[in-house]
């Protein structure tokens, strides 16, 4: 009979190889804007005034390239293992993460005022750049204080904003699929795609021995 603890760690390491192939896929994402051309993805939603705006388009691009090589450093940092194994590639890894998270993230925050939903979904987005942007840089202010424990933790909340490109993905077609309205679905997944997270997070840096 498996017990508890076995079913627990079992549990962990699936979500963790889940999480890391989610993160990757859509970390490479990105790169089929370059591939397929720009008549792809989000921006078939987007007017063509916008698209031909260089400092859009810039912005656009500092926010979806940044983000992906984000998403590519970040899972392997949840590792202990790996942690443990090499500390100085652990560290060299997080400074990519740090650098790309803050430019993604400042990105998003502008481009988050031209996102399609209108003032409901620019809220979610823009919040969403805030809390991403906050906490990736008190985590990195924290680590050169020294205070490992609490750097863990705001990592946590940063990784899990960083996911929203993932789970935004997963809850958007499912979102238009029961609303039948994409405008309506975009509204709801700007909040959707990162609220959860962060509670998540909330929940895995409160409990006992985190």
């Amino acid at each position: 009979m498996t017990s508890p603890s076995s079913t627990a760690k079992y549990f962990r390491v699936s979500a963790w190889i889940l999480l890391s192939l989610l993160a990757v896929i859509i970390g490479l994402y990105p790169s089929l804007y370059f591939i397929l051309g720009e008549k792809f993805g989000l921006l078939r939603s987007k007017p063509p005034g916008l698209l031909s705006n260089t400092l859009w388009r810039i912005g656009f691009y500092a926010h979806i390239v940044p983000g992906g090589i984000a998403l590519l450093t970040g899972w392997p940092q949840f590792s202990r293992r790996l942690r443990e194994r090499n500390v100085q590639w652990h560290r060299q890894l997080g400074k990519v993460y740090v650098i790309t998270a803050l430019i993604s993230s400042l990105a998003g925050f502008c481009i988050g005022f031209t996102a399609t939903g209108g003032p409901i979904a620019q809220t979610g987005f823009i919040c969403l750049a805030i809390v991403w942007f906050t906490t990736t840089l008190l985590a990195y202010t924290t680590i050169r204080q020294g205070n490992t424990a609490r750097h863990e933790k705001l990592m946590t909340y940063s990784f899990a904003a960083c996911l929203a490109a993932v789970t935004l993905r997963l809850w958007l077609p499912l979102l238009v699929y029961e609303l039948h309205y994409f405008i309506i679905a975009y509204r709801v997944v700007a909040w959707l795609c990162w609220v959860p997270n962060i509670f998540v997070a909330w929940l895995i840096v409160r409990r006992p021995g985190a």
